[in-house]
């Protein structure tokens, strides 16, 4: 009787922002890219644009995910239907689907979308055909509040990519897969920390990893804990939105109305701004109209002129291209400067390091909770733990960074590929799974 032939070993890491694929095989890990016209990237952006067309006078509605998805966004003349975040959704029973320009998806149609090209990507770079993966899932699911959440959650995942032809799936916490990647490097055994920084969720591991772990066989009670806390990058995006651009577009801006001075502009306009995506929502006729009345009485007409320019041109996702940049900058330094230059509109702020980690204070205190609670529950101090490995573009934040570095040393701290860690630990996690 013939052997069943093994299927390729594939991790997945289907993110909140970005998602990645890794193939491990021969001793080694390799990481599909995918095209886009900045050249190619290792970062599929979990993104879907759908855009209705007519033809012959039949109407039908082409969908693009990934890179291509925001380009064919961003040349629309007439923009179609952009989502993102959807993994964020996963566990509400309050969201069973959504009307996208006529027709009714459910949310794991949508998401079988993305996960269809992503199997269609690494067929093609591969060469071999994937049915089958082992995929990463948080610790904790953004807006779950019970188990039973995290349980739906999790299965609606699962039909998910059942529905984009997955025959074969195995979840594996994130933090988790991220280890393997750290243990890969290590000719040792150690007791570490990791710290797996998302697009809406930070997740916490502790685990025993190193060869002499897998020689005699992982244990249960080699993860001795894991937490995690529902915040990220985009909230620390959203802060930078909130406290440096949207006052420069007028959030605290007064008008008259008769003798009263009131705002000039309703808040949920700029709660809109913090949401790259949520943009276009503001493009409408009614919005328009509110936005001119109030360029009109305000004290400040130059800035709610700035604020029509960047609704009325959709430049939402170049706003937050900025946001990322000046975040990314200072990490690198104690100052530093937002620029955005778009059509008609320039923006030039001056900004401080000081200033953006007083923004996410209260983040950041929920980042620590979350590690202290997590010692504290495992009976483990943090002079015990070898290294901590961080992965995820938020790890690179120095406040963030200094929450380790205060509690377990710098010379102890390690980071990881900040996109790719997660889909490589999983590739080896579904190799390690096949050779027992």
């Amino acid at each position: 009787m013939k052997s069943r032939q093994k299927r390729p070993a594939i991790g997945i890491d289907f993110g909140t922002t970005n998602s990645s694929l890794a193939l491990a095989a021969g001793g080694t890990v390799e990481v599909v890219r995918f095209s886009s016209e900045a050249g190619s990237t290792e970062a599929f952006r979990s993104v879907l644009y759908l855009e209705q067309h007519n033809h012959a006078g039949l109407r039908h509605v082409q969908s693009w995910t990934g890179p291509s998805a925001i380009e064919h966004y961003l040349q629309a003349e007439h923009k179609g239907r952009l989502i993102q975040s959807l993994k964020s959704y996963l566990p509400s029973r309050l969201l069973t689907g959504t009307e996208v320009l006529g027709r009714h998806y459910t949310l794991e149609d949508l998401i079988s979308r993305m996960l269809a090209d992503l199997r269609v990507h690494a067929e093609k770079q591969l060469g071999i055909p994937v049915r089958g993966a082992t995929v990463g899932r948080p610790v904790r699911f953004v807006g779950a509040e019970t188990e039973a959440d995290e349980a739906y959650g999790l299965s609606r995942l699962r039909h998910a990519f059942e529905l984009a032809g997955y025959e074969q799936v195995e979840f594996e916490m994130e933090p988790v897969a991220a280890a393997y990647a750290y243990e890969s490097t290590l000719d040792h055994d150690e007791l570490i920390m990791i710290g797996d920084f998302g697009g809406g969720t930070s997740d916490f591991s502790l685990l025993h990893v190193g060869p002499g772990v897998r020689k005699r066989g992982r244990k249960p009670e080699d993860l001795l804990g894991n937490s995690g806390v529902r915040l990220a990058g985009d909230a620390f995006d959203a802060r930078i939105v909130r406290k440096l651009v949207s006052p420069a577009l007028g959030a605290d801006s007064m008008a008259r109305s008769g003798k009263k001075i009131l705002p000039a502009v309703p808040a949920w306009v700029f709660a809109n701004l913090e949401r790259w995506h949520y943009l276009s929502f503001l493009r409408t006729r009614q919005v328009m109209e509110l936005l001119q009345g109030a360029r009109v009485r305000g004290l400040e007409p130059e800035k709610i002129e700035s604020l029509i320019m960047l609704v009325d041109e959709d430049l939402g996702y170049q706003l937050h291209q900025s946001v990322q940049r000046v975040k990314f900058e200072l990490s690198q330094n104690e100052r530093a400067e937002f620029h955005f230059r778009e059509g008609g509109l320039e923006l030039r702020i001056a900004v401080t390091r000081a200033d953006f980690e007083s923004w996410i204070a209260e983040e950041l205190l929920k980042i620590e909770q979350c590690v202290d609670g997590l010692l504290a529950s495992s009976g483990v101090g943090a002079s015990d733990v070898d290294r901590v490995f961080l992965t995820g573009g938020t790890s690179f934040v120095p406040a963030v960074r200094r929450i380790f570095e205060c509690r377990f040393g710098g010379d102890r701290v390690r980071s990881g590929n900040e996109f790719t860690s997660v889909a490589s630990g999983l590739a080896l996690r579904a190799l390690e799974a096949q050779q027992r």
